[in-house]
């Protein structure tokens, strides 16, 4: 009867976990534990939640690392509680350490199938940056959703928690929305289309580039962003650009793109893009958002800041921006649910403004080597943090903001500076 009873509680337990994301021996092992020490419903998540973990790390099973034999003296319950001590300890140190990528075997990731949607929108997706918030030193960018979801398969996306899956969806009227966009003509703007979805992957897509450049050249007091892990330029080569675009790329070392950042153009095709922008006249800008801590980190970062600096005339170069992964805790569940390898939850997990992220001392450590690599670059370009804690400013630039308006107000400044060289 006892067994009875707690058969119906584990069978409801699972049915709350990723238990049916495991592989077949881990669940037997799970069950087979759970029975013989009574598991309860967070002990058994939280054993699902290792397991996933460990396996997705490159660490192997759970089964490798529960061990009992310095227990069997004790109780069932002390015994457990032991083994659970041990198992949070040991996943906790895997978090500490620098993650090493040769851990990982090279994975072949198929693009998803997706259906590309154009249809009627009853609203624009235009306002304040989503992720704005009072605890982080923002820049108070508007963004303009001109396309949602994306087709990239990036394992740190919070994309995917909020668009459905599959579906890419283009506004059918996207033209007549921008051209019923009011703006004082007196006030300069900065916008962002990169938000929902890359801003350039699609190309012209259901004339999305060709609505978006004619709201440009409408609003010379607006500049507007293109931002992207694509190298898919080929739309503006052809064209006269009015000096208000700017394109960036998110950039990341090729260990990074390879485990992480998948179906995306590589990081020399990505430069390369940025290159020809350049050459064309236009204005770029690089975020380094999310910066990743992992084994030689510094040597393969600091190669791209190098490449950046000497390739590069920082006069055409608007932007340069840090950011470090921050994770919801529903876009945790979400890159557990998912079979592949990744390193990209084996870090430190400390509350950050409400969400999950690096230490602040982890932060500093990357953002301090990444604005002292980019020294010839200083007081050229317009450097900053991107949602990061107001504190971490002064220790990486040495200065700092007193509120997220002065901050807008000095980037806006420098940023029209470099437009109006061009005009």
């Amino acid at each position: 009867m006892k067994h009875r009873a707690y058969e119906e509680k584990f069978q409801k337990s699972i049915s709350e976990t990723l238990f049916e994301r495991l592989h077949e021996e881990e669940q037997g092992f799970i069950a087979q534990k759970a029975f013989a020490l009574r598991l309860s419903h967070q002990e058994i998540k939280q054993l699902v939640d290792m397991a996933i973990d460990f396996r997705m790390w490159g660490k192997g099973s759970v089964s490798h690392y529960w061990d009992e034999s310095d227990y069997l003296n004790r109780t069932p319950k002390q015994r457990k509680q032991a083994i659970f001590r041990d198992l949070k300890a040991l996943h906790q140190q895997f978090q500490q350490e620098e993650n090493d990528y040769s851990e990982l075997a090279d994975q072949k990731v198929k693009a998803p199938k997706i259906k590309l949607v154009s249809q009627e929108k009853e609203n624009l997706g235009f306002g304040l940056c989503p992720v704005a918030s009072p605890k982080t030193r923002c820049c108070n960018l508007l963004t303009l959703d001109a396309v949602e979801s994306c087709g990239f398969d990036c394992s740190y996306c919070s994309i995917q928690s909020f668009y459905n899956e599959g579906k890419i969806t283009f506004d059918r009227s996207l033209r007549e929305k921008l051209e019923r966009i009011r703006l004082d003509p007196d006030e300069f703007y900065h916008i962002g289309t990169g938000q929902a979805s890359d801003s350039l992957m699609w190309g012209n897509r259901f004339g999305v580039l060709d609505d978006l450049l004619a709201f440009a050249k409408k609003h010379p007091n607006v500049m507007l962003e293109f931002k992207t892990k694509s190298d898919n330029i080929s739309y503006f080569l052809d064209k006269v650009l009015p000096p208000n675009l700017l394109f960036t790329w998110s950039l990341n070392p090729q260990t990074i793109i390879d485990h992480e950042e998948h179906l995306t153009a590589s990081l020399a095709e990505r430069i390369v893009a940025a290159e020809k922008m350049a050459e064309k006249g236009a204005l770029v800008g690089f975020h380094f958002h999310p910066m990743i801590r992992y084994k030689n980190y510094q040597q393969e970062y600091g190669e791209i800041f190098r490449q950046l600096t000497e390739r590069f005339d920082p006069s055409r170069v608007v932007l340069v921006s840090f950011g470090t992964l921050t994770f919801i805790k529903p876009v945790l569940q979400k890159i557990r649910g998912r079979d592949f390898k990744s390193k990209i939850l084996q870090m430190p997990l400390t509350q950050a403004a409400g969400k999950l992220s690096y230490p602040l001392h982890v932060k500093k450590e990357m953002f301090r080597f990444a604005y002292e690599s980019f020294k010839p670059w200083h007081k050229k370009v317009f450097f900053y943090l991107c949602m990061e804690d107001h504190t971490l400013w002064k220790d990486v630039f040495g200065y700092e903001y007193p509120t997220n308006e002065s901050f807008e107000m000095d980037m806006k400044l420098s940023y029209k500076a470099k437009i109006d060289r061009l005009r």
